[in-house]
């Protein structure tokens, strides 16, 4: 009775202790947190546990799935029609297709001899291959390097072009669809993609085109990246661990199955018809890679992926390049599903089946689900459980099912299998970027649209490092990029002291120890929080 009196004298309680702040907010809080708070939260605790199962689903299908690709599925060599391309002295050239090989850049000063040396490396009759450099450089000085290397290698009689554009309309898509209507194109079955940070191997298009040329139903062969500068620091390694199981377990499941997986952007081939028959390339979405290859598919084109065909490439080695990268990737895939759902509900050409992984798998559980279970379970449900000690998370959500999904996620890189459990912490902090990006994409906001292009380095860091041993005979100190306000992210910082907060309480209060694993968020919070994520060897 007297706690039911005390309800009904609110406006009194308050009056009586106007002085006493701390007694209000505690007041409210106890008013509102039995109707209100701990039903939300309760709530919020099984929406995260029923994701959380859907991406365990995901994970075990997909774990299953590869064990028995690796196992029992023939590889592609035998599953497709698959014989090289030999020289022939009588035919000479003839008996091989004209190649297109386009190479995007964007003020790539530190690269640009890296990708151009490596296509004109390729082991190819080199009158049926068209090299097309397209520089939508905005630096003059860079544009003129640019053109004078491919006027070097024009010099030894490569068939390389220079080619520029008033403006950057479309961006990268916007490049590749311009390229792509210069007269001498309708010579050229196929077109090689690859950014201004990828090293083709010379024998890459002698492996790839023969799965295009014997096989008629085949619009796209994509090959494998390798990273060079994988071990430059920590942040790189953890990005090496997210990539090789994209291309270790997704990419291998998707084209096994389902002959359907997203095209990357680089390092792949494809038919030129396949590619006009899906309506060309579009700049709707900041992933026009992933917009090419659902459209294509939904046109009843297939699609192989060639685990063993590698091409090196460049990780964004700091963390604020990286994060761009990530809004890119996170928010394009989500605005594309937006865009796309309801035409591959009604596509007639593509099997019920097919609509499933594409629709479920491939961009609800993996582009979306993936995202916000991992920021919303573990930064933000989890610790508030805490602070409202009557809502419980059964300890197979909070920690059996996360493990295993974590184990399943890890098995792409066995070599930095001891960096995992800060892979974890470092991934729960990205997932914040991730489902903000998503969101963006999904309401189609204010920056669903915005194209940063990745920074990259090639070399630059390496020679800076040699030349300073080589002139003091010590390892040389690491130069910061930026000034340190500028390296300040706020958002971090931000959830690095509620989980702070969260992980006192927890060590004064509560019962299950989360506090262990709070701290350690918080750490990585505040790491990522002054910016020096990518400063740690």
């Amino acid at each position: 009775m007297a706690q039911i009196s005390a309800k009904l004298l609110i406006p009194e309680s308050f009056q009586v202790s106007r002085d006493d702040i701390t007694g209000q907010l505690g007041l409210i809080w106890e008013l509102i947190k039995a109707p209100l708070i701990v039903p939300l939260l309760q709530l919020g605790v099984y929406i995260c546990l029923i994701m959380s199962l859907m991406l365990f689903m995901e994970r075990v299908y997909m774990g299953i799935v590869i064990i028995l690709v690796k196992l029992f599925w023939k590889k592609p060599e035998k599953r497709y029609n698959f014989e090289l391309i030999q020289d022939d002295v009588e035919l000479g050239s003839s008996n091989f297709p004209v190649v297109l090989v386009q190479i995007p850049m964007f003020n790539e000063k530190e690269v640009y001899k890296i990708s151009i040396g490596a296509a004109c490396g390729l082991s190819w009759p080199s009158d049926r291959l068209v090299i097309q450099v397209l520089d939508d450089s905005t630096d003059p000085a860079i544009k003129l390097m640019v053109e004078q290397e491919c006027l070097r290698w024009a010099s030894k009689g490569i068939n390389i072009t220079y080619q520029i554009r008033e403006n950057r309309g479309g961006y990268k898509a916007g490049a590749l669809k311009e390229g792509l209507k210069r007269s001498y194109v309708k010579h050229c079955e196929y077109v090689a993609i690859f950014d201004a940070d990828f090293r083709p191997e010379p024998d890459f298009l002698r492996r790839s085109i023969p799965f295009l040329a014997r096989n008629p139903d085949i619009a796209l062969v994509q090959a494998r990246w390798r990273f060079v500068n994988a071990d430059e620091c920590l942040l790189t390694r953890m990005q090496e661990m997210s990539l090789d199981y994209h291309f270790t377990v997704e990419q291998e499941v998707g084209s096994a199955t389902h002959a359907f997986f997203g095209f990357n952007g680089t390092a792949g081939i494809w038919r030129i018809a396949a590619i006009n028959e899906a309506g060309g390339w579009k700049d709707r979405t900041t992933v026009e890679d992933m917009d090419l290859a659902v459209r294509a598919s939904l046109r009843g084109w297939k699609f192989v992926y060639l685990g063993d065909l590698q091409a090196k490439s460049e990780l964004p080695s700091t963390f604020k390049a990286f994060r761009f990268q990530q809004h890119r990737w996170s928010c394009g895939p989500a605005n594309l599903f937006r865009k796309m759902v309801w035409e591959i509900i009604q596509n007639k050409k593509v099997k019920f089946w097919k609509k499933v992984y594409v629709i479920y798998s491939f961009f609800f559980v993996r582009k979306i689900i993936a995202h916000m279970v991992t920021f919303f379970f573990y930064c933000v449900v989890l610790p508030l459980t805490i602070l409202v000690p009557e809502v419980k998370v059964p300890i197979w959500g909070a920690v059996y099912i996360p493990s295993v999904i974590t184990i399943l996620n890890s098995v792409g890189t066995p070599r930095s299998i001891h960096l995992l459990f800060y892979w974890i912490l470092f991934e729960n902090v990205m997932s914040l970027h991730r489902t903000k990006a998503t969101f963006i994409g999904l309401l189609e906001a204010g920056r669903a649209n915005e194209w940063v292009v990745t920074e990259k380095l090639g070399d630059a860091v390496k020679k800076a490092a040699d030349a300073a041993k080589n002139k003091t005979n010590a390892k040389a100190p690491r130069k910061f990029r930026f000034k340190f306000t500028d390296r300040l992210n706020t958002l971090e910082l931000g959830f690095a002291a509620f989980l702070f907060i969260c992980g006192c309480y927890d060590f004064v209060h509560g019962k299950n120890n989360y506090f262990v694993y709070l701290f350690l968020q918080t750490i990585t919070f505040f790491i990522t929080g002054i910016g020096y994520v990518g400063t740690i060897i």
